[in-house]
């Protein structure tokens, strides 16, 4: 994520600020513009969530993120506005991030998503939530923006990596999945060739994984464990971790961090059409911030290893996904 200046101060903003600390002016994202702005109204979530984008005065004051919206949890049990609000903060982080690519923001005219967020706990008792993607709706579990359900989901699943930005990447790169073979005539056929056929029953291949687990040698094709499991994970997991490594280090350059890499720095990371350098930049940004939490007794930010296999994935859906440069 970039760093941002107060329109009247010239002051450093960050991505979630809503007054500035320097001159103490009320400021607003405006996700046209990507650019903070002062004067204007704020989405009509300000006060219930924290949201701070710019409203649209025709979608009921609501900013471009929260028209997206269509549920939200039972507000009448604690914490849930807490946690919906951070999803929603997520939610713009990832949108702001991909409208760099060209996806969700004004320019796009295609289909955008619509996200659900429930709670399995509600005034009439519990309910069962499935996150996931299913014809454009992504439905998330709010839950998952507490620490401690978290983790303890994230052991029992044994995974190396769990937050709510990653869920709704995760679920992000469903969508345009579906959006890249509606809109791409030769997206389908290259995609089948890389990470096979997603025409092979979804439904089939999750019993499978569930029961039997990664195939044997799993970590020579596949980014995760749950990335074997069907074509449609392979992508979603690939894509995610795609937007993780391109944020750490758009977000890197935004500080002025510096740091070792046997590849050449992508200048904007959202901007290069270079796969490999952006990739590789990535990896060696990734192992020495690995060893600064290990300083601080803290698990690795990045613990994942991208062979060859990996990166290829990865560097055919940048070539996709960044369809702005590509354009």
């Amino acid at each position: 994520m970039r760093l941002y200046a107060c329109p009247v101060c010239d002051a450093r903003l960050y991505f979630h600020n809503s007054l500035c600390g320097a001159c103490g002016a009320n400021v607003s994202y405006n996700d046209s513009e990507d650019a903070f702005v002062t004067g204007v109204g704020s989405c009509a979530n300000v006060n219930e969530i924290g949201c701070n984008w710019v409203g649209d005065a025709a979608s009921d004051n609501l900013c471009h993120s929260c028209q997206m919206t269509d549920v939200i949890p039972d507000l009448a049990v604690v914490p849930n506005r807490e946690l919906w609000a951070d999803g929603e903060a997520a939610k713009r982080w990832v949108l702001a991030n991909l409208a760099r690519w060209g996806w969700f923001g004004s320019e796009d005219e295609g289909s955008l998503p619509s996200f659900e967020f429930k709670s399995e706990q509600t005034s009439v008792g519990s309910e069962h939530v499935t996150m996931g993607h299913a014809s454009g709706v992504i439905t998330l579990n709010v839950a998952e923006a507490d620490d401690a359900i978290r983790v303890r989901n994230r052991e029992m699943l044994d995974e190396d990596y769990r937050t709510m930005l990653g869920h709704l990447r995760h679920e992000l790169a469903h969508f345009l999945h579906d959006r890249l073979s509606a809109e791409e005539p030769d997206f389908p056929q290259a995609f089948r060739e890389l990470f096979g056929d997603e025409r092979a029953d979804y439904g089939e291949a999750l019993e499978r994984h569930y029961s039997d687990g990664p195939p044997q040698g799993w970590e020579m094709s596949f980014i995760t464990p749950y990335a074997s499991a069907h074509p449609h994970e392979d992508w979603a997991e690939t894509v995610a971790h795609l937007m993780h490594l391109t944020d750490i280090v758009d977000t890197a350059e935004s500080v002025d961090l510096s740091w070792h890499t046997t590849s050449e720095r992508p200048g904007d990371a959202y901007a290069t059409t270079k796969s490999v350098p952006l990739i590789r930049s990535a990896v060696d940004l990734g192992l020495a911030l690995n060893q600064v939490n290990r300083a601080m007794g803290l698990s690795d930010l990045y613990p994942f290893v991208l062979n060859d296999a990996v990166r290829t994935k990865l560097a055919f859906a940048h070539h996709w996904l960044n369809r702005k440069a590509r354009r």
